[in-house]
């Protein structure tokens, strides 16, 4: 679904006044509050997050990673504070989301290109500036198979495909993506992965990705917030200065090994904290 509408390895402070914090803020997160019903999830939480970069958002089962991205994208209420876009609501924000599930988030009964095109069509976007958008991500992605074709004839990493283009063609200012390979094997997850940092690297669209697989989150990121249990506070945002492009044989570099390990302290401590 699509909703119109030079780094160190150093632990950053958490603190969104942090002189630290060696980026340019794009989403300004102030005193923001999400209860469900007596269970406090976020409270008088603050967030500053880079403009231009891809965060993977990691943390422990129920820390409300997927609520928070769904509450900064305008899809989840809450109860208090306030988030800005260089100061814009989210009204005037032009946003894409890629959900989890890509069988559910394409419509069936549309072609793979009308799918991609639904949002400019809705947006009023005239038909030969809706092909030449639909165009150039044919070329940024490789795409060989034929969008002519309808979801159901398409493989699993064919349709999230499908559903990242749709999410793009609306040259968002900030893309969305709740585990988005978590229903693909593991083979095609490794294309995607390197399918999607190629395309964001090229666009650079600040990204917010959540990730319930630590390799994954740093694999993609230029920073890992990573969260605690709830009520729910920032345990730490570190760089990942670890170059790009980045393939498999990454992950067991000594420097993804040692921000890994780093990152997964960082976790373990955060689920044992009360």
């Amino acid at each position: 679904m699509t909703l119109v509408t030079e780094p160190s390895s150093r632990l950053m402070e958490t603190s969104p006044e942090s002189e630290g914090a060696s980026f340019s803020t794009h989403i300004t997160i102030r005193e923001l509050q999400k209860r469900f019903g007596n269970n406090t999830l976020y409270e008088r939480f603050d967030l500053d997050l880079p403009r231009g970069e891809i965060i993977s958002v990691f943390g422990p089962n129920g820390c409300g990673k997927s609520t928070l991205i769904n509450m900064i994208a305008g899809i989840q209420p809450y109860e208090g504070g306030d988030i800005r876009f260089d100061g814009k609501t989210i009204a005037e924000t032009r946003i894409g989301y890629v959900f989890q599930n890509y069988r559910d988030a394409l419509f069936p009964w549309m072609r793979a290109v009308d799918n991609i095109a639904y949002p400019l069509k809705l947006a009023g976007i005239d038909a030969r500036e809706r092909k030449r958008r639909i165009d150039r991500l044919v070329d940024v992605f490789d795409v060989v198979f034929d969008l002519n074709r309808y979801p159901y004839e398409l493989s699993g990493g064919q349709q999230q495909t499908v559903s990242i283009m749709r999410a793009l063609v609306v040259d968002p200012e900030v893309l969305f993506l709740d585990e988005p390979f978590s229903a693909l094997d593991y083979e095609m997850t490794l294309v995607m992965r390197d399918q999607l940092q190629k395309v964001l690297r090229a666009t650079r669209t600040t990204t917010l990705l959540v990730s319930h697989d630590l390799d994954e989150a740093i694999y993609l990121a230029d920073r890992l917030l990573l969260l605690t249990r709830r009520p729910t506070r920032v345990a730490a945002f570190l760089d990942v200065p670890i170059t790009r492009p980045r393939d498999p044989s990454t992950t067991t570099d000594p420097e993804f090994v040692a921000l890994k390990a780093q990152a997964l302290g960082i976790f373990q401590a955060a689920v044992r904290s009360r």
